[in-house]
């Protein structure tokens, strides 16, 4: 009798060992884990996000705990696409784990380039699309607010890519079926969501903002239900994978994402708590699916019952 659990799961053209990603942003350039984490297990690493020009990100205080979470307001500071090539990716490309660029820009031709760049690097096996970046153009409003604006960001990414394209989604919005609809519509072969919830934290004796930045994003458990709900609305809004994110701590937190629809997870700022997490919770998975009598990821994605 057959008892090998099929972990593996599928992202457009990319086929996962497992479900479990890192999130950008909250695991470095993956060097960083590598004497914390077996890279090789890992279902992908997703970087930090990429800019064309190495950026020096926002003034401290940069970030501040709060209940169940925590804000950060880093500015997106890296070294830039060209000394990622040269040199982080060497290190990565020694394991058999998928390496996902997150890539950001100021304007859509920011993206396009970055794409553009990154299409004949072998050892990078996609893009995450970060549409939560102020839109020059349009007065700072942020790409990934407006449908349409969204769309563009992935048409013009996809158009100088043959990799997989995710793009990831902004929680700021009214309707987040709406955006993910767009991004489908556009090409994209995946939506990762939530990115982090804007907030803000105040010292009420020196009565200044505690973040150097004012506001920031609000990621960790608090933001839990939030993503939830709004990874079950993006899968019944689109037919590609979604990726769901945000407060998954647990085996269980992330098989109840893969339940309401996800296809595969990221873990975020969990790894700050612990950061061997993400091998946690791969292990919890495949046990929790042999207990079950569950032989592949399949039989967990989008099983809600609503009867």
């Amino acid at each position: 009798m057959n008892n090998t659990i099929d972990l593996s799961t599928r992202l457009g053209p990319l086929i996962l060992k497992n479900p479990v990603l890192t999130a950008s942003g909250t695991f470095g350039y993956g060097i960083e884990f590598d004497s914390l984490v077996d890279l090789s297990r890992l279902g992908g690493i997703i970087v930090k996000g990429l800019s064309l020009q190495p950026s020096y990100g926002n003034p401290p205080p940069r970030i501040v705990e709060t209940p169940c979470g925590m804000l950060n307001a880093i500015g997106l500071e890296n070294i830039g696409i060209e000394a990622f090539i040269t040199e982080k990716l060497p290190f990565l490309e020694k394991y058999q784990t998928p390496v996902i660029a997150n890539i950001y820009g100021k304007r859509i031709e920011d993206y396009a380039a970055l794409a553009a760049r990154l299409d004949p690097v072998p050892g990078v096996a996609g893009v995450e699309v970060n549409i939560s970046c102020p839109n020059v153009r349009a007065g700072g409003i942020a790409f990934g607010i407006d449908p349409k604006s969204a769309a563009k960001v992935t048409r013009a990414v996809k158009d100088q890519t043959s990799k997989l394209v995710i793009v990831k989604l902004s929680p700021n919005v009214s309707s987040i079926s709406e955006i993910a609809a767009s991004v489908e519509a556009a090409g994209a072969d995946a939506v990762s969501l939530i990115n982090t919830i804007t907030g803000m934290a105040i010292d009420i004796k020196t009565r200044k903002p505690v973040l150097g930045n004012i506001i920031g994003g609000l990621s960790g458990p608090a933001i839990r239900p939030v993503a939830l709900r709004m990874v079950w609305e993006a899968s019944r809004a689109v037919d590609i994978p979604v990726i769901g994110i945000g407060g998954i701590v647990s085996y269980e937190d992330a098989i109840a994402f893969m339940i309401a629809g996800a296809s595969a997870v990221e873990i975020g700022t969990a790894n700050y708590m612990n950061p061997g997490i993400s091998m946690d919770i791969i292990d919890g998975i495949e046990g929790f699916c042999r207990r079950e009598g569950i032989m592949s990821m399949s039989e967990l994605i989008g099983s809600l019952d609503l009867s």
